[in-house]
């Protein structure tokens, strides 16, 4: 389940750190620490994410 959830990771990481830091240019912080706190955000939001996702689709119910 360890793999899945790092594939997953992959394709959920790069994908939650854009909506973070587009939401952070539209929201008008155009500077690089709020950029890079909201990237940050991103890539450890879709951790329990793709935890989550993975530990449902290995299940068998």
């Amino acid at each position: 389940m360890l793999r899945l959830a790092l594939v997953i990771y992959i394709l959920a990481g790069v994908t939650l750190a854009g909506i973070f830091m587009i939401a952070a240019l539209t929201a008008g912080y155009d500077t690089l620490n709020p950029i890079l706190i909201a990237v940050a955000v991103g890539a450890i939001a879709a951790m329990p994410i793709s935890w989550m996702v993975a530990r449902a689709l290995s299940s068998d119910t």
